[in-house]
C-alpha cells in the first residue's frame, strides 16, 4: 500500500481518474527511453515533441521501492502521448501511461494470479509552463496561429 501512496505522490497532478489494466506476453519494448525521476520532464518533452511523443524510464529511490514492493521484473516505464493540442500555445491534452512488467500483486483472485504487466494511464491538460490552459479550445479552430 505504501508503494501505492508514493506513486501517487510522484504524480502530483490534477488527473482524471486511474485505470489499472492487467496484460499478458508483451513484447519487448523497442523504443529509447530517457532516465527520469519525475513525469514533468517527459509531459514537456511531449509539448515539443513534432509527434507528441515522449518516452522514460522512472529510476530513483521511489521507483526502486516500488519496484521492490511488487517484486517486479522490470523498470517503471512511462509513455506519454499527445491527444489534443490546445489553441493556447504549448498546450495539450496528453495521455500518460505508467507500466511496470512482472507485477505480483497481493490478494486473492485474478490479481494473485501471477507476475504479468501492470500499467496504470491517466489523461491530463498540460502546459509548457507547468500549468493547466486557460481554455480548452482545440488547436484546429485556429489554423493562422504561429
Amino acid at each position: 500500500m505504501k508503494a501505492l501512496t508514493t506513486l501517487a505522490a510522484l504524480i502530483t497532478l490534477a488527473a482524471t481518474p486511474i485505470v489499472v489494466i492487467a496484460g499478458h506476453g508483451t513484447p519487448p519494448d523497442p523504443v529509447s527511453r530517457t532516465a527520469v525521476t519525475d513525469v514533468r520532464p517527459l509531459m514537456i518533452e511531449a509539448l515539443q515533441a513534432p509527434l507528441g511523443q515522449a518516452h522514460g524510464v522512472l529510476t530513483g529511490m521511489n521507483a526502486q521501492a516500488i519496484t521492490l514492493h511488487f517484486k517486479a521484473t522490470s523498470p517503471i516505464h512511462i509513455d506519454v502521448a499527445t491527444l489534443q493540442r490546445f489553441a493556447q500555445a504549448g498546450c495539450a491534452r496528453l495521455q500518460v501511461t505508467f507500466w511496470q512488467e512482472g507485477v505480483q500483486l497481493g490478494g486473492q483472485g485474478p490479481e494473485a494470479a501471477g507476475p504479468r504487466r501492470q500499467t496504470i494511464d491517466f489523461g491530463i491538460n498540460y502546459c509548457l509552463d507547468g500549468r493547466p490552459p486557460l481554455s480548452l479550445a482545440p488547436e484546429a479552430l485556429f489554423p493562422d496561429r504561429p
